[in-house]
């Protein structure tokens, strides 16, 4: 009779054994492939949800963003507005005009007032609202008084950028605006006609107090101040509203409109233009502000999310960690019962085998094919049950993208390659010392003592 014909008798007559064999070993196995199957899916699980967060988290950004821009450029625009009521705070002027001078008696120079069409005609990008004007200190006759007479037409358009609301409406012809001071002195209201060197106008407008030399100035048209003065196509000065530029602009500005107009000199209103450019800034801050501020919170919502993630897997692992050897002992602690079990039960077969010629390598050979039987029907049952327990547990969609996922590293693949091995390892170790101590007895003691 051979060996395997012994083994496969064997089992067919203790069952039972065979039967709590494989199921300790399919244990084993499943506890095995399982642990590392739902490591897998908690690591796959984690990489689609912080995929979906960050997808998440990027959208939010992107919509913040878009709001931040808007909003900012809501503000922005509306600071520049409001800083616009600061009024011109960029002098254009003829190069021979002395700042002392224009400072103690006011502007003497001129220019022609063709620049400003110039200008207006050219590709500048640094200055914007152009608006020409003649500003003298002169007497008012007709009430025996100095005032400052500025004449200043409509505002000249920079072709390249289209038409812009104008920061002061033109004077007509006829009317004239008056300053806080003269109104107060003259009693003067809106309507009234008055006199001014033998020419007659309709006051339009009258000025608040504003604590400067407007308060002491008269506008009129343009064109009737040229007449009045004698400075017929002849102008002081060009006034500009500096742009939004970064970085040094006053040193652009001169740059850009020195190419443009030689013989000219630009001087900057410091306190109006700083108070445009800490406006900007603040509103540049602000916008920046807040959108930094949703990405460090998203960043810190990303980071809670993967702690968290990290921190079930790391239980997961501790927990494999201490029950699959726990599983695996106890798999083979019963492999090797039940083996010693089995083996003390066919003490006299065994010795009888040995007296009709069967060699203890034989006998050894017989205990160890049920051992390989039972190793890798286990295995390989404990192989389905574990990778279907772990991948129900780990929460997978039955989907083809979340199985390449799992199998991904190669992790899984070695253990589900390896799991028949260690079956069969824990099979053949916890089986071997009883097959050695059943071949190794002397049969005729055996039969003896039967």
């Amino acid at each position: 009779m051979t060996v395997w014909r012994l083994a496969v008798r064997e089992i067919l007559h203790r069952k039972l054994s065979f039967l709590l064999g494989i199921i300790s070993v399919t244990t084993a196995v499943a506890c095995l492939v399982g642990a590392k199957t739902l490591l897998r899916a908690d690591r796959v699980i984690t990489d689609h949800l912080m995929q979906a967060k960050q997808s998440e988290v990027e959208v939010a950004i992107a919509a913040k963003e878009e709001s931040v821009e808007q909003a900012g450029a809501e503000l922005e625009d509306a600071m520049r507005k409001h800083m616009k009521g600061l009024g011109f705070n960029i002098l254009i002027l003829p190069q021979e005009q002395s700042r002392s001078e224009m400072l103690l008696n006011g502007m003497t120079a001129t220019m022609p007032e063709s620049y400003v069409d110039k200008l207006g005609q050219s590709k500048i990008v640094t200055i914007n609202h152009l608006l020409p004007s003649v500003s003298r200190r002169v007497q008012w006759p007709e009430h025996d008084r100095e005032v400052i007479l500025i004449g200043t037409r409509g505002e000249v358009p920079i072709q390249h950028r289209g038409l812009k609301k104008p920061l002061l409406e033109e004077v007509t012809e006829g009317k004239m605006v008056v300053g806080y001071e003269i109104q107060k002195e003259l009693g003067l209201k809106v309507g009234d006609s008055v006199t001014f060197r033998k020419q007659d106008f309709t006051i339009s407008e009258v000025h608040p107090e504003r604590g400067s030399t407007d308060d002491v100035t008269i506008w009129i048209n343009l064109k009737q101040a040229q007449e009045l003065l004698g400075m017929q196509n002849l102008i002081n000065a060009i006034l500009a509203l500096e742009c939004d530029c970064a970085g040094d602009r006053i040193s652009a500005i001169r740059a850009e409109i020195e190419a443009i107009l030689p013989g000219t000199q630009v001087v900057e209103k410091f306190s109006q233009a700083l108070a445009r450019a800490e406006a900007r800034a603040k509103a540049k801050e602000t916008a920046e502000s807040a959108l930094a501020r949703e990405k460090e919170s998203s960043q810190a919502l990303l980071l809670r999310e993967q702690q968290g993630r990290e921190h079930l897997e790391q239980q997961h692992a501790g927990f494999a960690a201490v029950l699959v050897p726990l599983v695996l002992v106890g798999s083979a602690v019963t492999i090797f019962l039940l083996a010693l079990t089995n083996s003390r039960q066919r003490t006299e077969e065994i010795g009888i085998l040995r007296a009709i010629g069967l060699q203890a390598r034989q006998i050894i050979l017989v205990f160890l094919s049920k051992a390989a039987v039972i190793g890798i029907m286990g295995g390989l049952l404990g192989i389905g049950l574990g990778y279907w327990v772990g991948w129900s547990l780990g929460g997978l969609s039955n989907n083809q993208l979340d199985w390449q996922l799992l199998f991904a590293t190669g992790d899984l693949l070695t253990t589900i390659v390896a799991a028949p091995i260690v079956a069969l390892a824990i099979t053949g170790i916890a089986s071997w010392v009883p097959a050695l101590m059943a071949a190794q007895r002397d049969p005729a003691a055996v039969l003896q003592g039967g």
